[in-house]
């Protein structure tokens, strides 16, 4: 039996053990990951760039032998004088032939067809980089929302828990005349009024957290404690290695590529072709009809109005753009990381502030506390420095998250590759 009890509190602390594993690892990372996993773009995106291995099979496969199979058939009956002239149908033909056809292409213009679905391929990997950072963000600002009403929601239970232990003395002390009975029904009203605001926040959070699942595909709407984020300042890097300044480095490569395959497709063309079956009229002797042929295409580009030229043209315009939209990206980068660093400093320089009041409310919090037990304190007085305190809380929680929102947003375009 004692056995059987021991088996039966080890499962049960082997279940708790899990749970609380289970809730523990329910932080920042484990929502972007879910984001992660789950994204349908992203899950396109990876399977894009598997196609572009087919694409470059089909390439390949495109300057292989090509075997086909023709059945051309024609008869033309005349009808007395009347009929199409006989020297150019015979009557009529009939064909049945296997062609094989092969192009021949230069090692340098396969060479650059192949580059073209390299650089796809490589496109689809930074877009899906610039997708994971944008999930990154949107579920890290999320996550910081929920945080911080959270962080409101516990701050406002302690006090509405230390209001409750006040609220027994003061009762007593009501009891006993030491007190009036307006100062201790003006105390239940600020009772009131901090289980309400708990009550608020309770729902607001429960919202929040709502939105953070559905951002991370998860279905959850358990309240649960979320730990604070776990996110630092990432050092800049240069603009040239960041994710998003790759995009600009890969339409220049891409247009080059564009504009060597203009001039391939007016190099000459060759091909050979060859055929084997059976052609005839049926006018003397078909079945000795038999045979085979064989030849050589060649294809020489002479004069197209020069439209040649007119597609240059169009590649050095798109460059032309491409690098005014880089130069343009430049300046609005490094405005933009100035802009979010000096935002950084007075957020940082209003949390030292608030932190300073928070110790100074504190105190008189305390203070009043003691006077409270020997009936020397005014309650409107303690009233205000709850309320003072109550502000000072606020002020930094909401200082600290506006940080926190800040350095996700730097963070967002520091992203290397």
């Amino acid at each position: 039996m004692r056995v059987k009890i021991i088996q039966g509190l080890l499962v049960v602390m082997l279940i708790a053990g899990y749970r609380n594993l289970s809730a523990q690892s329910k932080d920042l990372d484990y929502y972007i990951g879910s984001g992660i996993q789950k994204s349908p773009l992203l899950n396109d995106l990876r399977n894009q760039s598997r196609s572009t291995a087919i694409d470059s099979m089909r390439i390949n496969a495109g300057y292989k032998p090509q075997v086909m199979g023709v059945s051309n058939n024609l008869y033309a009956p005349s009808i007395g004088e009347w009929g199409y002239d006989n020297a150019i149908t015979n009557g009529g033909t009939f064909s049945q032939l296997i062609t094989v056809n092969k192009r021949l292409v230069g090692k340098e213009n396969l060479q650059n067809q192949y580059e073209a679905v390299r650089l796809a391929k490589e496109s689809l990997a930074i877009s899906g980089k610039v997708t994971e950072q944008d999930i990154r963000k949107a579920i890290t600002s999320q996550y910081i929302v929920a945080y911080g009403i959270y962080l409101q929601y516990s701050f406002n239970k302690e006090v509405l828990e230390l209001l409750g232990s006040e609220e027994v003395i003061l009762k007593k002390l009501t009891e006993r005349n030491i007190y009036r009975q307006t100062d201790y029904l003006s105390f239940l009203v600020t009772m009131q009024q901090q289980q309400l605001q708990l009550n608020q926040l309770r729902v607001q959070f429960e919202n929040e957290f709502a939105s953070l699942n559905y951002l991370s595909g998860l279905q959850d709407t358990v309240f649960a404690a979320i730990p604070a984020p776990n996110i630092s300042l990432a050092p800049p890097p240069e603009i040239e290695q960041t994710v998003f300044y790759q995009q600009f480095r890969l339409d220049s490569l891409k247009l080059k590529n564009s504009d060597a395959q203009i001039d391939f497709s007016y190099k000459p063309k060759l091909s050979l072709y060859a055929d084997a079956g059976h052609s005839s009229t049926f006018a003397v002797d078909p079945y000795k009809n038999f045979g085979t042929s064989f030849g050589v295409n060649l294809s020489v580009p002479i004069y197209d109005g020069r439209q040649k030229k007119m597609q240059h043209d169009k590649i050095a315009i798109a460059q032309q753009t491409r690098q005014q939209y880089q130069e343009f990206y430049k300046t609005q980068f490094d405005q933009q990381i100035l802009q979010l660093l000096q935002q950084l400093r007075s957020a940082q320089e209003l949390i030292d502030q608030t932190s300073t009041q928070i110790r100074y409310t504190q105190a008189l919090i305390e203070a009043n506390r003691k006077l409270l037990e020997t009936g020397d304190v005014r309650m409107p007085d303690y009233i205000i420095a709850i309320g003072n305190y109550l502000a000072a809380r606020n002020s930094s929680a909401q200082n600290m998250i506006y940080k926190l929102q800040l350095i996700n947003q730097i963070n967002y375009w520091n992203r290397k590759t």
